[in-house]
This record gives C-alpha cells, sequence and structure tokens, in this order.
C-alpha cells in the first residue's frame, strides 16, 4: 500500500486546489474568475474564431477551469468558473466537482466552454447543471506543446461544448459524474 501513499496525497491537493479561486476576499475571488473567462475565451476564438459569433448570437454561456486526478480505479476534479446571461449580462459564479469510476492514472487541466442556444437551457445549467457520461480519454500533453481545442460546432440539446487542454496527461476509461453549482459566496 505505501506506493499509493503519494498518489492519494497529489489526488487530494489537486482537488483541494481546483475548487477555489485565487484570492481571499470575495471582490479577489470574482476577479480571478473573470480574469480566467476572459483568457480562456480569448484562447478558443484565436484556435476557432466561429465560436466568437456563436457566442455572440447565444443566449448565454459558462466558462469553467477544471483539474481531474484519476487514481487507479477512483478519480475526481474540481474547478470554478462563471455562466453569463447574454440578454442581461447577469453573471453567476459556479463550482464544479467530478467524481469517476474506471482504470486510470493521471491529472488533466482543462477548460471547458458552454454555449446554451436557449435563455431555457442557460436557467437549467444554472439551477441544475448536472452532467453524466462516459468516456474514454489517451491524451498526453506537456508544457502548452500540442495544447488543443475540441468540442462540437453545433448545438446539440441547447448547448455546445468547447474543452481546451493546457497540460495533463490522462489515461482513462471511466464512468464520471459532473455537477455544476452556484458559488455560493460569490453571487
Amino acid at each position: 500500500m505505501r506506493p499509493l501513499i503519494p498518489w492519494t496525497t497529489l489526488f487530494a491537493s489537486a482537488l483541494l486546489a481546483a475548487c477555489t479561486a485565487a484570492g481571499d476576499t470575495v471582490a479577489e475571488k470574482r476577479t480571478s474568475i473573470e480574469t480566467r473567462t476572459t483568457e480562456v475565451l480569448q484562447r478558443l476564438y484565436e484556435e476557432s474564431p466561429e465560436v466568437e459569433q456563436q457566442i455572440a448570437d447565444a443566449a448565454g454561456y459558462a466558462v469553467f477551469s477544471n483539474i481531474g486526478v484519476d487514481v487507479l480505479l477512483v478519480g475526481g476534479g474540481g474547478g470554478y468558473g462563471m455562466a453569463v446571461d447574454n440578454a442581461t449580462g447577469v453573471r453567476t459564479y459556479m463550482r464544479m466537482g467530478e467524481a469517476s469510476v474506471g482504470l486510470g492514472l493521471g491529472v488533466k487541466d482543462f477548460r471547458v466552454v458552454f454555449v446554451f442556444q436557449t435563455a431555457e437551457r442557460l436557467k437549467k445549467f444554472v439551477k441544475e447543471g448536472w452532467e453524466a457520461g462516459a468516456e474514454a480519454t489517451a491524451a498526453i500533453e506537456a508544457g502548452g506543446e500540442g495544447a488543443s481545442a475540441s468540442g462540437a460546432a453545433s448545438f446539440v440539446d441547447g448547448i455546445a461544448v468547447y474543452q481546451l487542454t493546457e497540460t495533463g496527461l490522462a489515461l482513462r476509461a471511466n464512468v464520471k459524474g459532473t455537477k455544476y453549482w452556484p458559488y455560493g459566496e460569490l453571487n
């Protein structure tokens, strides 16, 4: 059991770091999330320029920074972000968490952008925010080299999703559930 201790320490550290926006005050945390959102959108627009118009025409969007860790048969992750209603400009600061079961080993640092076709779909995401699914991933990324954007250019069930990988190492075949919810202290 001794070899598992470093992995469980890494797992717990990554989860704690990922689940909290940078800063000590509410204003600093909001600014951290807003800055990260702007950076992610700029990068997405550079890699897929057509997405900028898709987001402008949409009811709203949400941007999240996530870190996931898989250790043998269990995994998890966490992060933060915000959802923006394009009609009203209202920002809802949010958190996310995920749990997975299946064979895996690695750490994945990534960003997710959701684009909502309708106001109803945006409201449902902010209120319920649950997504569950199965995935098989084999990705190796290092030091910004080979960073990629992938996702759907069209809406499926009222949502288009883009994922940008920063750095990380992931090798997994698992079933995971992800929950997004309002970041209480920031709203």
